[in-house]
């Protein structure tokens, strides 16, 4: 942007200001629901120029081909409306702008795929997106992506290359592209991507994002233009990963029009057992390998760590089979299911789609890809799929997201190869029926994020949840470091090293009154050896009363039907003092599991349902802090 257009953008947005039209200055960069919900609660700023203010900044980076369909008020403004006749206490997402990749359908915008020949208008939403706008989401417009989600670089788009988010030079990484950049530049809070073989995981990394992509079928697929459809998942990136499972505990669920749709449980997060490394040297490429393998190295010591903090052994393991999994995708019969779903397009339409994935596509026709190569890659498959099953029991698999990055110009002048490396570590995923969560790492140079992924079986997401979870707060202090020099000199340096070191085991605690920070019972849980870990809120489905009691206390009901998310604080306790915590609380309140926001139950502070009767109903306020203020 020059001198003399960032001058009049200044200029316009305090006319704007001054007009009341919107609050620029008010809308930070770094969207976040929770963020969002308390200025709306607090009534400091309105979806509408929350909304206003995206449309500016998808403006001012129209040069970073994000957009495919650009926010646009007349797109926007029918949910804008919507909202008056929702609940904001009763709808989790109200008010959140996400944007949408271009191979997902929004009702009454075009989907392209990334090519405006193949371009339909769906006359409604998919599966996904009809669960998001039901929970009070505001779709904000379509990204950009590489073309048919054929590719792992985002240059792949007849809409333009789209760019990295933190270093435009470098590339944004796809095929979910714009998806994710939108979030990193502020343009959504939330978006959906898909991913079949690392596409809903590779821009996180590159974007400094968090990219959760949920078992298979546990989603919906309906709506989604197939890439693979057996191995297609939609995912979400965002900047936390309380964010993502916000939406994960809204559009999971088996879909009755979905033929891919199965019911898969995402329970309460926790720690696995253990923690598998891949063994031997790791492949980095790129113009910053070194500094990718350095980035790589410093997040295992940070493992490590965590590990003997809580006694979770890791292990190095031989990863071959994840590997020879992964060869299946593209240099066996699955690159034929591509061409089953887009080969009547491509041969009507010779030369309409980008020439590299037009390559990629047609590669899938190729007679060797018979109905027996079919079957045989399927046998192989399914004992690839028994091996890693017996191996990932109760574990978790971490490896880089990407070993490195391109330039775009890079990518432009080798598209195979560079694509081709961007998939060493995520290929294996979708086909071995696996889910995963990639998390932010540091950086591996200035302004170039790392990222890490967390693997586990389908029906074990809990496990990567809480293992990412606890690698993102790095709750690792200097003292128990030093303890793991002096007491564990031998940490994992092969597949037979474990680090079992004895550590003290602990439980969140959820606290909604006299508990919190700043309150008079927080000595209490001071004295217990508790730490704070974060703010966060309850499903939708709780009151809350204020009992006659001298001081007065919360009481925190779960309702049968209908309820309100209510503010609370999650803590962390040692084990050892959590029995006697708990056996000094007075009725009616005791402790039970707290349901929060995105699903997973913690114990915490509820209340016996008959003191609601003669209480003062407070559910409202949605806080303590604003019934009892400090």
């Amino acid at each position: 942007m020059t001198e003399a257009n960032k001058v009049e953008k200044i200029e316009q947005n305090e006319k704007n200001e001054k007009s009341g039209k919107f609050k620029v200055s008010e809308v930070q960069e770094e969207l976040s629901i929770s963020w969002l919900r308390d200025k709306y609660e607090k009534q400091e700023l309105t979806p509408q120029e929350v909304i206003a203010a995206i449309v500016q900044r998808s403006s001012d980076d129209a040069a970073m081909n994000i957009w495919i369909t650009p926010p646009a008020m007349d797109i926007i403004q029918p949910y804008l409306d919507r909202l008056a006749e929702i609940n904001l206490v009763d709808a989790p997402l109200w008010g959140i702008p996400f944007a949408i990749k271009d191979n997902i359908d929004l009702a009454g915008v075009p989907t392209t795929a990334g090519c405006a020949e193949y371009a339909y208008t769906p006359t409604e939403h998919s599966g996904v997106v009809e669960r998001l706008i039901a929970a009070g989401a505001i779709p904000v417009g379509k990204t950009n992506l590489d073309q048919f989600a054929t590719g792992l670089v985002g240059a792949r788009s007849p809409y333009g290359d789209a760019h990295n988010a933190l270093r435009p030079e470098l590339i944004s990484g796809g095929s979910s592209s714009g998806s994710a950049v939108s979030v990193a530049r502020g343009q959504a809070a939330f978006s959906l991507g898909t991913d079949t073989a690392g596409s809903g995981r590779v821009p996180a990394a590159l974007n400094r994002l968090v990219g959760y992509k949920p078992s298979l079928g546990a989603w919906p697929t309906k709506g989604v233009v197939p890439a693979c459809a057996s191995l297609d998942c939609v995912t979400v990136f965002a900047h936390s990963l309380n964010d993502a499972l916000a939406v994960d505990g809204v559009v999971r669920g088996h879909h009755a029009d979905d033929p891919w749709s199965r019911s898969v449980t995402r329970k309460a997060a926790k720690l696995p057992a253990k923690v598998f490394l891949p063994e031997g040297e790791l492949g980095f490429y790129g113009p910053y390998a070194s500094e990718y393998r350095a980035a790589w190295n410093n997040a295992v010591e940070k493992l490590k760590g965590l590990s003997v903090n809580l006694n979770i052994p890791v292990e190095y393991i031989d990863v071959t089979l994840f590997a020879e999994a992964a060869a299946i995708l593209y240099e066996g019969p699955w690159v034929a299911e591509r061409w089953a779903a887009l080969g009547s397009f491509i041969e009507a339409n010779p030369g309409i789609a980008y020439p590299v994935t037009e390559k990629i596509l047609r590669s899938g026709s190729a007679a060797e890809y018979d109905a027996a190569s079919v079957f045989h890659a399927m046998h192989k498959l399914q004992q690839f799929k028994l091996e890693a099953r017996k191996l990932l029991k109760d574990a978790v698999l971490v490896m880089p997201t990407c070993g490195g990055t391109w330039t775009r110009e890079q990518v432009l002048a080798d598209p195979i190869s560079t694509n081709r490396d961007m998939g060493r570590y995520t290929n294996h995923c979708n086909l071995l029926d696996l889910c995963g969560v990639a998390v932010p790492a540091g950086d591996a140079a200035p302004q170039t994020p790392f990222g890490i992924t967390f693997f586990a079986l389908a029906e074990e997401e809990s496990l990567i949840c809480g293992a990412a979870e606890l690698f993102v707060a790095g709750a690792v202090d200097a003292e128990l470091e030093s303890a793991a020099e002096a007491n564990a000199p031998r940490i994992a340096g092969s597949a037979a090293d474990e680090v079992a070191v004895a550590a003290v085991p602990t439980t969140l605690v959820a606290v909604c009154g006299l508990h919190m920070r700043g309150y008079p019972l927080e000595k209490q849980m001071l004295g217990c050896g508790a730490r704070f870990i974060r703010e966060d809120e309850t499903a939708a489905k709780y009151s809350l009363v204020k009992l006659p009691t001298t001081p007065a206390k919360p009481g925190l009901v779960k309702q049968q039907q209908g309820g309100a998310a209510i503010l609370l604080e999650v803590w962390e306790m040692p084990l050892e003092a959590f029995g006697g915590f708990a056996a000094a609380i007075p009725a009616p309140l005791g402790i039970g599991k707290v349901e929060l926001r995105d699903g997973t139950e913690v114990p915490g502070f509820v209340c016996e349902a008959y003191a609601a009767a003669g209480a003062e109903d407070v559910t409202a306020l949605r806080t303590w802090r604003k019934v009892v203020p400090l």
